[in-house]
């Protein structure tokens, strides 16, 4: 059964690959009001205490900003038994 977290995001950073010096080619996206989202577990690299780096269509990373504390996304995850500590 997969599961899912709901966090809620603003703006992000898209990265579409790497430059010739390995480089990540990103672009910024700013968005006008942060959005409520439910995201597979299974999408998500990292969360640190600003981005959470998803995965995303066609081998692209999303690293995008979210309105909940770290302490609240990591609570999300404990109180499902999605953290190991």
């Amino acid at each position: 059964m997969q599961k899912f977290i709901k966090i809620t995001t603003g703006n992000y950073l898209i990265v579409h690959g790497y430059d010739q010096n390995n480089k990540e080619i990103m672009e910024e996206v700013r968005v006008e009001k942060p959005m409520l989202k439910v995201v597979a577990i299974d999408r998500i690299q990292s969360i640190s205490e600003k981005y959470v780096l998803v995965t995303s269509a066609f081998g692209r990373l999303l690293y995008w900003e979210y309105e909940e504390n770290f302490e609240e996304l990591t609570q999300q995850f404990e109180r499902n038994n999605l953290l190991v500590v």
